[in-house]
């Protein structure tokens, strides 16, 4: 039986909207392609507090800096337990261990854990580590599998209903500076790519069946990288792109070999990932050295700094990945929201963020000895090397900038050439210590604390 043209159309249309509403999956550091950007349709509130779209809180294992990943009904994020969690000792670090945790996005509730006992010798909790911690890494997942790096500790593959796959060891080298190890890995194809810049100077390829390494590339320059690799598709091929000091080195993902390299950002160390919109790649940074940003066009072999530098600023930023939409850069640094020309690499705008008025909450029992819930503006980290600093990078979701600082301010800003701050949201009830990029999907915003997983939303789905 024909069915009528006119309920053709309809149903068609109806596919179509549906089609729009299905969930984009937010597998990795910053999102889909590393770009922090959400493409989901839907609408995130653009306000909440504990009464209105909180739609749970969940208290985590023990505290972690990395990001929480969103994919189909799964949300995982990494955290440690068994020493330096909080109370007045740090306790022995023989305890120290690591979680992947896996949560229902619909209700929070948990659906499994698994936990890592840590490889020894092991950073331990002083100085500027503080500022980092043993879960700062960032899993990645495709529905199929979910891979989890804890540093000397090894990278652990499980499948979705939280059976071991494999696990590697990927290299056992501290940090020489104190600052720890934060780079999180990839999946391209058949590969899980793990970035080793600190564990062993290297990008490490595993195959994601079986874990065996297809290949590995040492150099080093990764010693003092801290930021994750983006994979980008440029001329027909795919390339691993990395800012490491002083330079941007894009390689083959298949075999591990340098394609072509370009002089960019004189600093000692780089902490920031790549940014890439429209075949050109953006980086940013402030740290020892020097500092500056840089737009370069991607592609071509060998050194194209001669050919392919498209502009340089003296602009800088630490730990925070900028955003590109619509020819503009958009990042924070010191409390500031600023915004590029992405073509000219001119400042748009460069305007604090307002905040909060300041209020001061009382620390939960059993918190880590360096958390603290208060606002942004006054935080300070316990032996002041790190300055309280920022370390999350800013996500695009629902036409809007999304921006998580120190203290667990959320800042929403309207994007365009133009300055305007939203809303700046803080739950009454949040705990510890906000140092991760947040996740969006199905009109749902993630973002974790030291302490806890949060999700807001404008309905229970």
């Amino acid at each position: 039986m024909r069915l009528p043209d006119s309920f053709r159309f309809v149903l068609l249309f109806w596919l179509i909207m549906m089609a729009t509403l299905v969930a984009e999956d937010w597998g990795r550091f910053r999102g889909p392609q590393g770009s922090g950007i959400c493409h989901d349709p839907q609408p995130i509130p653009t306000q909440w507090n504990d009464a209105d779209h909180l739609r749970w809180k969940v208290r985590l294992p023990g505290p972690g800096g990395s990001s929480p990943i969103v994919v189909g009904e799964h949300v995982f994020v990494t955290c440690w337990s068994g020493y330096a969690t909080g109370g007045a000792t740090l306790g022995q670090i023989e305890n120290l261990q690591r979680h992947l945790v896996c949560l229902d996005r619909t209700t929070g509730q948990q659906r499994w854990c698994r936990t890592v006992p840590a490889r020894l010798p092991e950073d331990s909790f002083r100085g500027l580590f503080t500022e980092n911690g043993y879960a700062t890494h960032t899993p990645v997942s495709d529905g199929s599998i979910v891979v989890a790096f804890f540093g000397k500790s090894g990278v652990h593959a499980y499948d979705m209903q939280g059976n071991p796959l494999w696990q590697v060891n990927v290299g056992e080298r501290r940090d020489h500076r104190g600052w720890g190890t934060s780079a999180s890995p990839l999946l391209y194809k058949h590969l899980v790519i793990v970035p080793a810049t600190i564990e062993s100077n290297a990008l490490v390829a595993l195959h994601r069946d079986t874990g065996d390494v297809v290949w590995r590339q040492q150099a080093g320059g990764f010693a003092n990288t801290w930021g994750t690799p983006i994979l980008i598709h440029q001329g027909g091929r795919a390339e691993l792109v990395l800012a490491v000091p002083a330079e941007i080195w894009a390689l083959n993902p298949d075999t591990g070999k340098l394609r072509w390299y370009c002089q960019s950002i004189n600093t000692q160390s780089m902490c920031s990932s790549i940014a890439f919109d429209q075949g050109v790649l953006y980086a940013i940074e402030s740290g020892p050295g020097g500092g500056g940003a840089i737009a370069v066009k991607a592609g071509g072999e060998g050194d194209v700094t001669d050919t392919h530098v498209l502009w340089r600023t003296t602009e800088r930023s630490r730990i925070c990945t900028p955003i590109i939409c619509d020819e503009k850069l958009y990042y924070f640094t010191a409390g500031i929201a600023n915004c590029l020309n992405a073509r000219t690499g001119d400042k748009i705008y460069s305007q604090r963020l307002r905040s909060r008025p300041t209020t001061v909450f009382s620390t939960p029992e059993n918190s880590a000895p360096y958390l603290s819930n208060r606002p942004s503006s006054t935080l300070e980290g316990p032996s002041r090397l790190g300055r309280g600093q920022d370390y999350s990078s800013p996500i695009l979701a629902d036409n809007k900038l999304i921006y998580v600082r120190r203290g667990g301010e959320v800042h929403v800003i309207q994007l365009g050439g133009k300055f305007e701050q939203l809303a700046v949201n803080h739950l009454d009830s949040a705990h510890g210590d906000f140092r991760a990029t947040p996740a969006a999907s199905s009109g749902k915003l993630f973002f974790r604390s030291s302490t806890h997983l949060y999700c807001i939303g404008h309905s229970a789905p």
